[in-house]
């Protein structure tokens, strides 16, 4: 069994993406890697460069800023790093700048890999998310955080990379039928210094949105305000992959969230119910499959 990883990124240093932990994270159950860098306003290609792994391939890339509209730009990026896949892999093991795999859970992936790889009725595979929020020491508790997504796919030239890059499709705007795994992401995407939080926020809308409305939406501050954009959190209780270790001994800013005063809206609570029950009335991007 081949595993080829892949991601793309693009003004990591600028925007504090911890893309080297993302990339060290999955780096050993991968066979090789390849790493799309855009065209950077800072050393994002030696950054990529001093990884030291002979199994990582770097494809430099060059950006469409003229795509402004659904995040279209992502998927881009995503889908010209997933086609130097080799057609000898067999499974493609996505990872975002930002998310980050905890080393515990890479003998469940290849597991999962494994069980499934001559399965022509999978098409990938699914992960649980934790999203951190301010610090390392709070993920979101609320439905406006995707809590599953689709991070490891079959190397079939049908599945491409859709919409934003959050997930992925194949053929014609089919989706995936995919098989969950007891795996998280953990998603550090919300866990910057303030001031760069604050930057990549005006960085980030412009791959959505065009200048009007990033000025009327956004605001002009020089840090990013987490008390003032928190919603429902809850304290995280276990530990951080190894790779993040020396990430975290370095913040330099203060997040503290009472958690009794989270309030649950109506819809959050009515959404838990009815999951409860079985049903589900989360967005899926994905058809979730059971298989003996």
């Amino acid at each position: 069994m081949k595993v080829c990883g892949f991601t793309f990124i693009r003004n990591a240093i600028k925007y504090d993406y911890p893309i080297v932990e993302a990339i060290q994270s999955i780096l050993p159950i991968c066979d090789e890697f390849i790493v799309a860098v855009g065209n950077s306003d800072d050393d994002t290609l030696g950054l990529i460069q001093n990884i030291s792994a002979d199994k990582i391939k770097i494809v430099e890339t060059t950006w469409d800023d003229t795509q402004r509209k659904d995040g279209k730009v992502l998927a881009i990026e995503t889908n010209k790093a997933f086609k130097n896949i080799p057609k000898d892999a067999d499974w493609c093991f996505y990872i975002q700048g930002d998310e980050v795999i905890h080393e515990k859970y890479l003998p469940i992936i290849k597991k999962g890999m494994e069980k499934h790889q001559e399965n022509k009725l999978v098409d990938g595979l699914l992960f649980k998310y934790l999203h951190f929020y301010g610090s390392y020491d709070y993920v979101g508790d609320s439905s406006q955080w995707y809590d599953h997504e689709i991070r490891v796919v079959k190397n079939n030239p049908n599945i491409y990379s859709y919409r934003d890059a959050q997930g992925f499709r194949k053929n014609d705007n089919e989706k995936l039928d995919v098989v969950e795994i007891d795996a998280f992401v953990y998603h550090y995407g919300w866990v910057k210094d303030p001031k760069s939080m604050q930057e990549k926020q005006l960085n980030f809308n412009k791959f959505w949105h065009d200048d009007k409305w990033i000025e009327d939406k956004v605001e002009m501050v020089s840090e990013y305000e987490y008390e003032k954009h928190v919603s429902l959190l809850k304290k995280f209780e276990d530990n951080h992959p190894k790779v993040m270790q020396e990430r975290i001994n370095r913040i330099n800013w203060k997040f503290e969230h009472d958690i009794s005063l989270n309030k649950k809206s109506l819809k959050d609570l009515i959404k838990r119910t009815l999951y409860k029950i079985g049903i589900n009335t989360y967005y899926t991007n994905y058809n979730k499959i059971k298989i003996k």
